[in-house]
């Protein structure tokens, strides 16, 4: 009974609504709300931040002022104010950050061709960059970037302009195209642990950059970083893949007839063991494109 009591008074101590307000609010209240509807709508990332803290900053702005025309409206004023100033700190820090994992030309069309549509981060990004040192290499014409036999396999590297011609035993097997992993069959086929030499010849055919990682630097970020390994994982078996499509594409004899890489009788074999195996072949059969390697 006391409770509905001090309820009562405390309800008539208050200021009632006794009825609508003859004329809305002005047009910055509602573009205030307008704009921190399309704040509140931002994603994640770094664009997606400065998207949000931009909107909020101009709703909060907005809003300050509409509370400062209103001379009985300090607490609101403060509290928009607050607000503003913090989206505005906000912002400042995610635009420096944006700005403190800025990359070469070349570095972001690498990034857009196999990273972002995997969802990988400019933050993360940054971490595989560093990584490689953020040097970008080049090969002239006609030098080499790896002999087979000769050159050890110890660095992962992706071609970021012109075009590697890649041969073994003086036949020409396919060419690596701008963005394409160098060395991904060599890269998967090793362990941690475990060293080997290329069982191919690499040959620049026009000037060409590349970006390359130490493979004892970039275990130590799968190390630490899980998820960029199971992304690399993933770029560098579909580079393989896209290779060995590559191959099957151009196996075929000179009658048009094409053989499927993928079958046993004709994986790792040489033309001359060929002549000797499949019945009725000859000279006018030869492979244009034999298996006995790849990149």
């Amino acid at each position: 009974m006391e409770a509905t009591l001090n309820w009562t008074s405390t309800s008539r101590e208050q200021p009632m609504c006794g009825a609508w307000g003859e004329t809305p609010e002005g047009s910055i209240f509602h573009l205030a709300n307008m704009f921190l509807v399309l704040g509140f709508m931002g994603g994640s990332g770094f664009y997606g931040l400065l998207y949000m803290f931009t909107f909020l900053a101009f709703g909060f702005f907005c809003a300050s002022i509409w509370a400062w025309s209103d001379p009985c409206t300090a607490e609101s004023f403060s509290w928009n104010f607050a607000l503003l100033a913090a989206s505005v700190a906000q912002l400042l820090h995610v635009a420096y950050r944006l700005r403190s994992v800025s990359f070469d030309q070349e570095l972001r069309d690498l990034y857009g061709c196999l990273f972002q549509r995997l969802g990988v981060t400019l933050a993360n990004f940054g971490r595989i960059v560093e990584c490689a040192e953020s040097q970008i290499h080049t090969v002239e014409k006609d030098h080499y970037f790896a002999v087979e036999g000769k050159t050890a396999i110890d660095k992962l590297s992706v071609l970021l302009s012109g075009r590697i011609r890649v041969s073994v035993n003086g036949e020409f097997l396919h060419y690596i195209h701008p963005f394409q992993f160098l060395d991904s069959p060599e890269w998967d086929s090793l362990r941690p642990s475990e060293e080997g030499l290329f069982q191919v010849t690499l040959r620049a055919d026009s000037a060409c950059r590349y970006v390359a990682w130490r493979r004892k630097k970039l275990y130590l970020l799968f190390a630490k970083r899980r998820y960029l390994a199971k992304i690399f994982a993933l770029v560098v078996r579909n580079d393989i893949a896209d290779k060995l499509y590559s191959l099957n594409e151009q196996a075929c004899d000179r009658r048009g007839f094409r053989y499927d890489l993928r079958l046993p009788s004709f994986c790792h074999v040489t033309a001359p063991e060929l002549d000797r195996t499949v019945p009725g072949r000859g000279e006018e059969d030869k492979y244009t494109v034999h298996t006995a390697g790849s990149s």
